[in-house]
């Protein structure tokens, strides 16, 4: 019998042990998500709305613990966390209120007596999430799905496994179904088993790259839809006119939130020449008041990452930027798995801190001599997730939205997900949206009904 175990992330001490599903079991899962799936689908969708209402309850009611749970297993300061599981309660609240208008039947008028589209669930999806928001990431996916008809199976992080189990308890505690949703620990080989089973209708994966290709293979071979919400390297562009005083805090939270660990976080700070200074030196000023430390402290900014090896990754991507010529201005320190919030300069093209995604808390400085050479390297890069600009110049701004392919872009603003608002990239940032109406309706059966009388 093989076992998994979860380790505090700031003092490295182990935390619990988890037991690894074996085969069999994980037969057994997909036969109660099969069996839930018949009962669920024909429940209406004002039942299913009235249970995100106690969802909503119970995570407000549990909201301290949850945090708790995440700051042991994957560093996250507590009061993150707390927001976390707040952000969660608000979008259980945004389903609850819009969901029957989402699954409404479309009436379309044609030659027919009736013609409507039906938004009718698929049965069983299969959600592989991440631990950087190990609550978020899996609530904005579930309430919508699961309140649609469709039955899940969250396979989460394997540093994670409490916050799994303890959504798991959460769904059951808010009065839904057994095999509604299901929670299992399960090995690479076990997902491909799961992906290719007749009862796994649809996959949803938040992660690297490189893990959305291999689910983008597996269920390509299998006929699934899925949805893939990959990693991103936005940019922040500073245009020359951005009030510094007035959106700093904003800028710094873009890129340190989470201990940077985040894919939608500013990564490359594209700054027009003319204030290029002026923000260097207010920019890094204020990132050197940030407080690190225990992430159950309240006092805490920034905590560890969430594991040593994620730490090294981040060194190594780091010194291959300087060998090729970036310098660093503040930081660079690494302490087992916390690595102390840097910034690095003369960052261009061709660098891992330009071209690659930096999955921590290092703020990548680029200058650019004017707003059109920063718009033109803020589109210079493989993934497409969103990008923010700062500037008094909205009307200039609203015309050059289109110049950069990404999923969101955001002016005066962080880019952050909202429950009102698609969220979702382009190239390789993944496809298909969560969130708003287009989160609802992406695992549906979207039917046409076409009656002669």
């Amino acid at each position: 019998m093989e076992y998994i175990e979860s380790v505090n992330s700031y003092n490295g001490k182990p935390l619990e042990k988890y037991r690894m599903f074996s085969d069999s079991d994980i037969k057994r899962v997909l036969e109660k998500a099969e069996l839930a799936f018949e009962s669920w689908k024909i429940e209406s969708v004002e039942h299913r709305s009235g249970l995100l209402k106690k969802l909503a309850k119970a995570l407000l009611k549990n909201k301290k613990s949850y945090a708790q749970l995440m700051s042991k297993e994957m560093g996250k300061p507590i009061n993150q966390g707390i927001a976390e599981i707040e952000k969660c309660a608000w979008a259980c609240d945004f389903y609850a209120k819009n969901a029957v208008r989402f699954l409404a039947d479309d009436l379309i008028e044609t030659e027919a007596d009736e013609s409507f589209i039906s938004y009718d669930p698929i049965g069983c999806v299969l959600a592989i999430m991440p631990w950087n928001f190990p609550f978020w990431q899996v609530v904005r996916f579930a309430a919508p799905t699961l309140t649609a008809g469709n039955t899940v199976i969250l396979k989460h992080a394997s540093n994670v496994p409490g916050c799994a189990m303890a959504l798991q308890e959460l769904f059951l505690s808010a009065g839904y179904p057994e095999g509604s949703f299901q929670s299992i620990i399960a090995d690479h080989q076990q997902l491909e088993s799961i992906i290719g089973n007749s009862i796994v209708q649809g996959v949803t994966l938040t992660g690297s790259e490189k893990a959305g290709r291999a689910i983008a293979a597996q269920a390509g071979k299998h006929l699934k839809k899925c949805v893939l919400e990959l990693g991103g390297n936005n940019a922040c562009i500073v245009w020359e006119d951005a009030d510094l005083d007035k959106h700093l805090d904003t800028m710094v939270m873009a890129r340190m939130q989470n201990t940077g660990q985040s894919c939608i976080a500013a990564k490359r700070f594209i700054v027009v020449e003319a204030i290029y200074e002026e923000f260097l030196m207010k920019f890094s000023n204020r990132i050197q008041t940030l407080k690190s430390g225990d992430p159950l402290d309240k006092h805490t900014d920034i905590g560890v990452m969430a594991r040593e090896d994620l730490a090294k990754t981040l060194a190594q991507q780091v010194n291959d930027s300087l060998d090729k010529g970036a310098q660093v201005k503040l930081g660079n320190k690494r302490d087992g798995a916390y690595y102390e919030p840097t910034v690095l300069t003369g960052v261009v093209p061709g660098m891992p801190a330009f071209d690659e995604e930096l999955f921590g808390p290092v703020a990548a400085v680029v200058k650019a001599k004017d707003r059109m050479e920063a718009i033109e390297m803020a589109a210079n890069s493989k993934f497409g997730l969103g990008s923010m600009l700062f500037t008094e110049d909205i009307k200039s701004a609203r015309k050059i939205i289109g110049n950069i392919p990404d999923g969101a872009f955001f002016i005066n603003e962080m880019v952050k997900s909202d429950p009102r608002l698609p969220f979702g990239g382009t190239k390789a940032s993944g496809f298909g949206r969560e969130l708003s109406m287009e989160g609802i309706l992406e695992f549906v059966n979207k039917k046409t009904v076409y009656i002669r009388k």
